[in-house]
C-alpha cells in the first residue's frame, strides 16, 4: 500500500494532545499572572482566584464541595494518596489493617496496594475479576471484614476497557462504613462523575487523559474521611498535600474537564462508532483474534485484542514504522517482558497474553484512519505468524 501521509495516533488510553483552548487558558498564568497563591498582594490573589475557580468548576462536574478536590501532579499521586493516606489514617484511628482492591488496576493502585501489604504490614485481598475484566459486587462483599479499612476498584479499565459496577460496589462500601476510592483516570471526560450517584468516598483522575497538560491531576476527598497527607511542608490543599500549587496546570485540568463534559456526548457517539467499526473489521479480517473486555460495558474508544502466535511488540513496531501509533497495554508497562497483568487475570493464557494490541480512538480519528488500520494490521499479523514457531507447529499438526 501507498505510505500512510500523516501519523494516525490511536493511543489516546496513553496520553491526549493538549487542546489548544486549553493551551491558551493555562497561557497567562506563565506570564501576566505569576503569582504564587499563597501571597496576600494582588498578584498572589489573582492567581488564587484561578486556583479557586478551577476547583469551582471541578467540584461542579463531580457534584461536590470546592474543598474536596485536592490538585495532585497525576493519576499516580492522586493513587497514591487515596490508598496510602487512608490506610495510615484508619491504622492510626484503630479501624483495622485490611485493604480490599483487584489485580486488574493500573499499577499506581496496584503496587501500592503491594507495597502497604509487604513494608508497613496491611492485609490485602484481591478480588478476582470474570473472563470479561469485571468485577461482580458480591465477590466484593464476600471478603469485606470487620477489619476492613479501604476498598478501591478502578471505574473503568486501561487496558482492556471494562466498565466496572462502581456505584453498586460503593453502596456495599456505605452500607459497612467502609471508605471506597475509584481510579477514574480512564473515565475522565467520557464516562459521569457524579460522586453521590457512583458512592464513592474518593476519586482519581489526571488532566493528560482527557486534552488538558501532563503533570496535573486531582483526588476528590468527601468529607470525613480520614486521609494522612503523603506529602508535608506548608499547610497547602487544606493540609492534604504540602507544596506550591501549579496554577497554569490546575487551569488547563479544570478547562479540560469542563470542555470535555460540554462535547461528551457527540464525541463519545462518533468516537463509539469507530470503535465498533473498527472491532467489526480486525474480528472479520484476521482469523484467530478476540476482543478483550466486556463486549458493551467498556469505554467508547477502546479495543483491545489478542491474536494468537504473534507478539503485540513486534506488531507495534510494525504499525509504527507503518505509521501508526498503537500500544500492547497500560503505557506504564511498555517494555515489561510479563504478559498484561490484566489479561492474566481475566484468564487469558500467557502466550495469547503477549499477543495483545491496544487501539484506543481520539477526537483527531476518522473513518479513514480506522479503514487504513484494517487495511495495515491483517498483513502484519500474517507476516509475523508466519516466522512464528508455535504458528508453524500449528500449521504442521493441522495438515
Amino acid at each position: 500500500m501507498a505510505e500512510i501521509e500523516r501519523m494516525i495516533y490511536m493511543d489516546h488510553a496513553a496520553t491526549t494532545a493538549v487542546d489548544r483552548r486549553v493551551l491558551a487558558a493555562m497561557l497567562p498564568y506563565w506570564t501576566d499572572h505569576y503569582g504564587n497563591p499563597s501571597g496576600v498582594y494582588r498578584l498572589a490573589r489573582e492567581a488564587s482566584r484561578a486556583m479557586e475557580q478551577a476547583r469551582e468548576t471541578v467540584a461542579t462536574i463531580l457534584n461536590c464541595k470546592p474543598r474536596e478536590i485536592v490538585f495532585t501532579s497525576c493519576g499516580s499521586e492522586s493513587d497514591n494518596l487515596a490508598l496510602r493516606g487512608v490506610a495510615f489514617a484508619q491504622r492510626a484511628r484503630g479501624k483495622g489493617n485490611h485493604l480490599i482492591t483487584t489485580p486488574i488496576e493500573h499499577h499506581a493502585v496496584l503496587h501500592t496496594a503491594e507495597e502497604l501489604r509487604d513494608r508497613f504490614g496491611f492485609e490485602l485481598t484481591l478480588v478476582p475479576v470474570d473472563r470479561y475484566g469485571v468485577v461482580h459486587p458480591d465477590d466484593v462483599a464476600r471478603v469485606i471484614r470487620d477489619d476492613t479499612v479501604l476498598i478501591s476498584v478502578m471505574y473503568a479499565n486501561n487496558e482492556v476497557g471494562t466498565i466496572e459496577p462502581i456505584a453498586e460496589i460503593g453502596a456495599i462500601a456505605r452500607e459497612r462504613g467502609i471508605p471506597f476510592h475509584t481510579d477514574a483516570v480512564q473515565a475522565g471526560g467520557v464516562l459521569p462523575l457524579n460522586v453521590d450517584d457512583l458512592k464513592v468516598d474518593l476519586l482519581s483522575l489526571s488532566a493528560h487523559k482527557f486534552y488538558g497538560p501532563k503533570g496535573v491531576g486531582l483526588l476528590y476527598v468527601r468529607d470525613g474521611v480520614p486521609l494522612w497527607p503523603m506529602q508535608t511542608g506548608g499547610g497547602h490543599e487544606r493540609n492534604r498535600r504540602a507544596g506550591t500549587e501549579n496554577v497554569p496546570y490546575i487551569v488547563g485540568l479544570a478547562t479540560a474537564l469542563k470542555l470535555a463534559y460540554e462535547e461528551a456526548e457527540e464525541n463519545n457517539r462518533r468516537i463509539a462508532a469507530l470503535r465498533d467499526r473498527l472491532i467489526a473489521g480486525v474480528l472479520d479480517r484476521i482469523p484467530e483474534a478476540h476482543l478483550n473486555g466486556h463486549p458493551l460495558q467498556r469505554l467508547p474508544n477502546n479495543a483491545n485484542f489478542t491474536f494468537r502466535y504473534t507478539e503485540g511488540e513486534a506488531i507495534l513496531i510494525q504499525l509504527d514504522l507503518l505509521g501508526v501509533a498503537a500500544s500492547s497495554g497500560s503505557a506504564c508497562s511498555t517494555g515489561a517482558v510479563e504478559p498484561s497483568h490484566v489479561l492474566r487475570a481475566m484468564g487469558v493464557p500467557p502466550e495469547e497474553a503477549f499477543g495483545s494490541l491496544r487501539l484506543t480512538l481520539g477526537r483527531e480519528n476518522s473513518e479513514e484512519d480506522v479503514d487504513t488500520v484494517l487495511e495495515v494490521l491483517p498483513p502484519i499479523v500474517e507476516r509475523l505468524r508466519a516466522i512464528s514457531p508455535l504458528y508453524e507447529a500449528r500449521e504442521r499438526g493441522s495438515g
